[in-house]
């Protein structure tokens, strides 16, 4: 692709983001467009380094993160796999400029699949937004999810939904309760609904779907992945835009990229994110 059209992609996407019409979409690398971040357990394998060396797992399973939370989670209950995402997510997040910018921007929703502080603290401030954290049924039986208003607080009955902006972490996250969508039969129980949508907030299902997604350092290697996007897309009014390095992208992301009818943005997340502060800026500011 040219540099007269991505740069024309980035233009749509800009214009979107400051329009309310595209919806960002956070993986759990996103974060690191603040270097200092980096330290943070982030990557998969990274999460399950960091969790067998605190629990002794089988080491056919040490790279993989929720076999590694399963193990745990079975063998040191279930106490002892929150604790331990605990003391893996205890180190606040630097939130990074890129992550300022989108709460300056406050669209309708913005979605965070990473575990980490980061966007909480850039909505730092701001009374008009809330988030909703997908929650173990291990630990919340009647429930897919939990709602947070700005304080970090359960919103009084009938409010929230008239607020800005919806943060959306489908996984859990470290504050302000701990919630964690980690182990495998964590995601047994989702994906045994997430089809028929189940697991997917109303107001995540609403305010999607006159919208589109664009997701930033967010790689589609793994299934989990791949299905936590597709479900929560689905029945959105598009388009989709993806901030990825074409030549690396494997066969699995490929096909995913065209089933959902993605348009790739071939260019690096730093780049990406500073273009997008340079025309977004001065609308907000």
């Amino acid at each position: 692709m040219g540099a007269d059209s991505t740069d024309g992609l980035l233009a749509t996407v800009a214009d979107g983001l400051g329009s309310g019409a595209l919806i960002p979409y956070l993986g759990a690398e996103a974060v690191l467009l603040a270097p200092a971040n980096a330290a943070l357990p982030l990557a998969p394998e990274a999460l399950a380094a960091f969790l067998s060396k605190r629990a002794t797992v089988p080491s056919r399973i040490r790279r993989n993160p929720t076999a590694t939370a399963q193990y745990i989670e079975n063998f040191r209950h279930r106490k002892t796999l929150r604790k331990l995402m605990l003391e893996a997510f205890a180190t606040p997040a630097e939130v990074p400029a890129f992550y300022r910018l989108l709460a300056r921007l406050a669209p309708p929703m913005v979605v965070d699949t990473g575990y980490d502080t980061a966007l909480a603290g850039a909505f730092a401030g701001n009374s008009d937004w809330a988030q909703i954290q997908g929650v173990s049924r291990a630990e919340v039986r009647e429930g897919w999810y939990l709602c947070y208003d700005a304080a970090g607080a359960p919103p009084p009955r009938g409010r929230g939904g008239g607020l800005r902006t919806l943060v959306y972490k489908p996984l859990g996250g470290v504050q302000p309760a701990g919630n964690f969508i980690i182990s495998d039969s964590d995601f047994v129980e989702v994906l045994t609904e997430i089809d028929i949508q189940t697991p997917i907030p109303e107001a995540v299902k609403s305010r999607r779907a006159s919208r589109g997604f664009v997701f930033f350092g967010c790689r589609f290697r793994d299934q989990l992945t791949r299905t936590y996007a597709r479900q929560v897309m689905k029945r959105s009014a598009g388009p989709h835009f993806a901030v990825l390095p074409a030549a690396e992208l494997t066969r699995n992301e490929l096909r995913f990229i065209a089933e959902q009818g993605i348009t790739v943005i071939d260019r690096p997340l730093a780049e990406v994110a500073a273009a997008l502060e340079a025309a977004l800026d001065c609308a907000v500011a």
